[in-house]
């Protein structure tokens, strides 16, 4: 029989991890035959990892990583995929918003012979500001990383133990694990539901965390920024070459005076941050290629806990 691994990501997580175990042992653990759950404490500064270790004494089949800091939710879902001993795993979010009973459906498709399913969203029910903004996301990714990207967008997905292998061999940093998923090319399901507004506790998903994925999923999968810099360059040399030849155009027909001082400033200004902004991208590349050349993980385990009887049978 296969075994399915969940891999639960945790951060500031503790007044929804019981629930969140209630919630799969009513809907799916019965059901599923063998089966681990893998939940990752991402240097959480709550009770999680109390919590977690309460249904670790609850459950023979939990297991516990520990990670040093805060690596951030892709390192910690990398860590559980590192330990799980599943045939297949699926990543589920702790903050109660996906439907436990989703994973069945996704496992299903798995022993159908699909390598990657997707839980791709159907509705959100939150803020219409954060479903805007998520959508302009997912349609940037679309259009310049990786078009197989769901319109809804994905966070959940189950993989094939080929697919871990992949992804433990990538061993990227500054990156989108759900990208580098899509990248491998595997066959690929979707199933698809309906995304619950938050009930309990509050989102860590700040605003410079979206805008590093932002940055991390163009510059990881695409060369679109250097690309627009390139753009952007041959327009200014165009609209520089137009502006001088109706400078010297006026002077000579209509006898305009070549005013100095505020457009040799405008210009002057223009022209600067455009470089600076050149720069900053540059630098982020830059950046990216020095973090990876020094060669350190992605995250660091600090400790494993697993159930006194599962660690005497293995």
């Amino acid at each position: 029989m296969s075994k399915l691994s969940i891999v639960v990501p945790v951060y500031f997580n503790e007044d929804t991890l019981m629930d969140l175990y209630e919630d799969m042992k009513k809907k799916i653990l019965g059901v599923l035959g063998d089966y681990e759950i893998v939940f990752v404490d991402d240097g959480s500064g709550d009770g999680s990892w109390q919590v977690m270790n309460e249904i670790r004494r609850l459950d023979r089949r939990v297991r516990l990583v520990k990670l040093s800091r805060n690596f951030g939710e892709h390192a910690a879902i990398l860590a559980g995929l590192s330990v799980c001993t599943g045939d297949c795993a699926v990543t589920k979010q702790a903050d109660l918003q996906e439907d436990s009973s989703l994973i069945l459906e996704m496992y299903e498709r798995w022993k159908q012979g699909n390598k990657v399913v997707l839980a791709v969203r159907r509705s959100r029910d939150e803020s219409r500001a954060k479903v805007f903004f998520a959508n302009r996301y997912y349609g940037l990714v679309r259009r310049f990383v990786n078009k197989n990207m769901p319109v809804g967008g994905c966070d959940c997905y189950l993989i094939d133990r080929k697919v871990i292998e992949v992804l433990e061999r990538l061993d990227e940093k500054n990156s989108s694990l759900t990208l580098q998923v899509l990248w491998a090319g595997f066959q690929t399901d979707m199933v698809y539901f309906d995304r619950k507004d938050r009930e309990k506790g509050v989102s860590r998903w700040t605003f410079a965390k979206k805008f590093k994925l932002v940055l991390d999923s163009m510059m990881s999968f695409s060369y679109m920024p250097i690309r627009l810099m390139t753009y952007v360059g041959i327009l200014f040399d165009i609209l520089a070459v137009v502006l001088f030849i109706s400078v010297i155009v006026e002077y000579f027909t209509v006898g305009t005076p070549i005013a100095g001082w505020p457009s040799l400033m405008c210009v002057v200004l223009c022209s600067s941050g455009l470089i600076l902004l050149m720069m900053g991208i540059l630098g982020e590349y830059v950046w990216r290629t020095l973090d990876a050349a020094r060669s350190r993980p992605p995250f660091i385990i600090d400790e494993i806990r697993e159930h006194e009887d599962a660690a005497k049978d293995s």
